[in-house]
């Protein structure tokens, strides 16, 4: 007697480790961007990484835990170990001769033009969004201001590069089967700029390595690199009008001389600079609040001083919003934000702090910095890659889940 054996469904065939491709815009220091590459390598160790350019220096390297990085044209053209960011008109071209054909799940860590890689109708891309591209959008106006761009033929041609790199985003955009915010104002662009809907998976923050510490707090902090978005001049300002009030402005960059000039005659405001990592801890520890002026894509320094149990007086826009648990918070507050960006409004939200300070805190901080753990992170991203990969099997259209995690 014959026996026919069925035909084996999807369901029953064993599923093996799917072929993982991590891409990545540039690789040339460790911020937040690459902290979210950190931890997608430790989450898929079989994956196989690919940059535009990579200019890690030798001591930041560890983070790749010693994976080959395969590398665009872009690497090998004239000065651009320095200067690569001047080919940003060529790195769409580059981004799309990376092949990666051979896997099965591509992983875009976008703030530029990593999303715009080509994947197959069977390939799973879900694309990991710090920002959409920001010169190109809505700061489009600022950034020419900053870079004397917005006038002569210069300009002229800045102008239409950035109107071909608007065009290419939002082209590229439809190869995108799963888009992920880090915050819901980046959910917010997302929809803006594309049409999009994003889970929103905050980044990963280190908060084992910021504790709380016993001790005096006797003054606001802030802790920024001196750029003119940062609005730390604002700061600076506010805190003129409040002598009895101490602020220490930890951070450099192109704005110090400004940043010094406007406290210069304030006794009560002191320019630390930068600080090795030690000293900076032990600056947000005895902090009584750290300061943000800036309107931020996430803000990881926010986290950083919560995980230290220090309350955040910020702007409230931005990431922030995702962070900060405001007075009004039922489950206690933990900073305060402040709806202007202007020195008043600055010394209205401080004046404000100082009235809630005794509800504020270094238990409620801290617990609230856990939310944005590395552990959460990958937790978050494990499942949706588990429920993407179910449905693409299922010839299902995968899809966001339209919740943040919290």
């Amino acid at each position: 007697m014959t026996v026919v054996q069925p035909e084996p469904s999807v369901a029953s065939v064993p599923n093996p480790a799917p072929k993982v491709a991590i891409v990545h815009e540039w690789l040339d220091t460790v911020a937040g961007s690459e902290r979210v590459v950190q931890q997608l390598l430790l989450l898929f160790p079989q994956a196989e990484l690919f940059a535009v350019v990579d200019f890690l220096p030798p001591g930041e390297r560890g983070m790749l835990q010693g994976r080959k990085v395969t590398t665009t044209f872009i690497q090998r053209l004239p000065f651009a170990r320095k200067r690569f960011r001047n080919y940003i008109g060529l790195m769409p071209l580059a981004v799309e001769q990376l092949d990666l054909s051979g896997f099965d799940l591509v992983i875009s860590s976008n703030h530029a033009v990593a999303k715009g890689v080509i994947t197959g109708p069977d390939q799973l891309h879900i694309s990991y969004v710090h920002s959409p591209l920001r010169y190109a959008w809505d700061m489009q106006a600022q950034y020419l201001r900053q870079t004397g761009l917005d006038r002569g033929p210069k300009g002229l041609f800045a102008r239409w590069l950035l109107h071909r790199l608007r065009n290419w985003d939002v082209r590229s955009a439809a190869g995108v089967d799963v888009f992920v915010a880090n915050s819901s104002y980046i959910k917010r662009r997302i929809r803006k700029v594309y049409r999009r809907d994003a889970l929103v998976i905050y980044p990963p923050v280190d908060v084992a390595r910021f504790q709380p510490k016993d001790g005096p707090r006797d003054s606001f902090v802030v802790v920024s690199r001196l750029v003119p978005y940062k609005r730390v001049d604002l700061v600076i300002q506010a805190f003129r009008l409040m002598p009895q009030h101490k602020l220490v402005v930890v951070g450099d960059g192109p704005e110090w001389d400004a940043v010094s000039a406007l406290a210069q005659g304030a006794a009560n405001i002191v320019l630390r600079g930068k600080l090795p990592r030690e000293e900076l801890l032990q600056q947000m520890q005895s902090a009584r609040a750290c300061v943000f002026a800036a309107e931020e894509d996430f803000g990881i320094a926010t986290v950083e001083a919560q995980a230290c149990g220090t309350p955040v007086i910020a702007f409230g826009r931005g990431g922030a919003l995702d962070i900060v648990r405001g007075a009004d918070d039922p489950g206690g507050p933990t900073g305060l934000l402040f709806d202007r960006q202007t020195p008043d409004s600055i010394a209205d939200a401080v004046a404000r702090f100082v009235a809630l300070e005794p509800l504020m805190t270094p238990e409620l901080c801290r617990a609230n910095a856990l939310r944005f753990s590395e552990e959460s992170f990958r937790d978050a991203f494990r499942a949706l890659v588990g429920r993407s990969m179910s449905d693409m099997a299922n010839s299902v259209q995968p899809a966001p889940y339209d919740a943040a995690y919290s």
